[in-house]
């Protein structure tokens, strides 16, 4: 439960503030203050809105074990009991989300899958996973566009790596980033033995043209003819771009376009989102009270889940989490395990900030 009392008394702080007439000769921090206000604001009215609802429920509650009362005065206010419900779980619900994002930033992202151990099975399911994250994309009316892949001759894919841009793409997907298990009978096994097989996936920011630039000489790039499962244009030109930042010595190739300028551009997206990381990891590692607030770390060596084909399982091993819907979550159905690592997220992210 959301600590009410303590949003009401920094609400009534900003509002003291606001007031001041030596505020207003600092422009920015005015800006800054006035912001949360109106966030608090917003908050404290869908508070005040679900406690008007919950006494309406406590008088309707009244009037169905009050004897005295006829039969259909008893089933109006059940009816309407029954609708309070659905609005004050929806409130709550409405609060939820305005506290936990308000602050949340939105991003556009590059999620990079790598098949590990396990050979062509674990490209296979590469390749599962990423039909798995279009799906989820295109219902969520998010734009992918794949920057570079490595596929095999069956269908797999050594690698892929692909953008995605849309409201709250970042927010529900950055908890993908770990090792991810599948345990199945490979399509590649005759003998019908379960194999467990790996992939990992790595979701980076992708950062915007202000936020980052790069010094050109400090890139080295290298052309090569395409290779691998392709159309016609494989193997024909020079178009596929192999680039390397120096400094942090990242190597990034891309070849799935024709034009050798489009993979150079599609390379230096990935490079940049991948120094971003960097960045990023060197800050964490930097700030250690924040891995609190935090569903697992993000770091590509843990394993996150584990897809059982022949259970129909999906374990989520941060939250301890286990769903027997399998075939809907591979077709796209994501949110059966984002909604419970968001809720997660809240909780810890509450417990830090002394909200709960």
């Amino acid at each position: 439960m959301i600590n009410y009392d303590k949003l009401k008394e920094e609400h009534e702080s900003l509002s003291l503030q606001l007031s001041s007439a030596e505020l207003l000769k600092d422009r920015d921090k005015y800006t800054q203050l006035a912001k949360r206000f109106s966030q608090l604001e917003k908050i404290i009215k869908l508070f005040e809105l679900k406690e008007a609802a919950c006494k309406e429920k406590e008088h309707l509650k009244k009037i169905l074990f009050d004897q005295e009362e006829s039969d259909e005065m008893k089933e109006l206010a059940q009816q309407e009991l029954n609708g309070l419900d659905e609005k004050i779980a929806s409130l709550e619900e409405e609060i939820e989300d305005k506290v936990f994002t308000q602050n949340q930033p939105d991003f556009d992202i590059i999620i990079e899958i790598r098949s590990a151990a396990g050979g062509e099975e674990a490209a296979l399911f590469a390749a599962t996973l990423y039909k798995m994250y279009c799906k989820y994309a295109e219902a969520n009316k998010w734009k992918v566009e794949v920057l570079s892949s490595s596929p095999t001759e069956i269908g797999g894919f050594k690698e892929v790596v692909f953008s995605l841009k849309g409201k709250s793409a970042y927010n529900h997907l950055k908890f993908e980033s770990g090792v991810h298990r599948v345990q199945r009978v490979p399509v590649t096994e005759s003998g019908g033995r379960i194999h467990t097989s790996t992939v990992t996936v790595a979701v980076l920011i992708e950062p915007k043209e202000v936020e980052l630039k790069i010094n050109p000489e400090d890139l080295k790039i290298d052309t090569f003819r395409s290779s691998g499962a392709g159309g016609q244009h494989v193997n024909v030109t020079d178009s596929a771009v192999r680039m390397t930042h120096i400094p942090s010595g990242i190597i990034v190739s891309c070849q799935d376009e024709r034009s050798q300028i489009k993979n150079r551009e599609k390379a230096l997206r990935v490079i940049k989102a991948k120094i971003m990381q960097q960045r990023k990891q060197e800050e964490m590692d930097k700030m250690t009270e924040n891995r609190r607030t935090q569903v697992g770390t993000g770091e590509r060596s843990e394993k996150i889940r584990t897809y059982n084909f022949p259970e129909r399982r999906v374990t989520d091993h941060r939250i301890n989490l286990t769903i027997y819907r399998l075939e809907d979550i591979i077709e796209g159905n994501l949110d059966y395990l984002v909604k419970e690592l968001i809720k997660e997220e809240r909780r810890k992210s509450y417990e830090a900030q002394g909200l709960i």
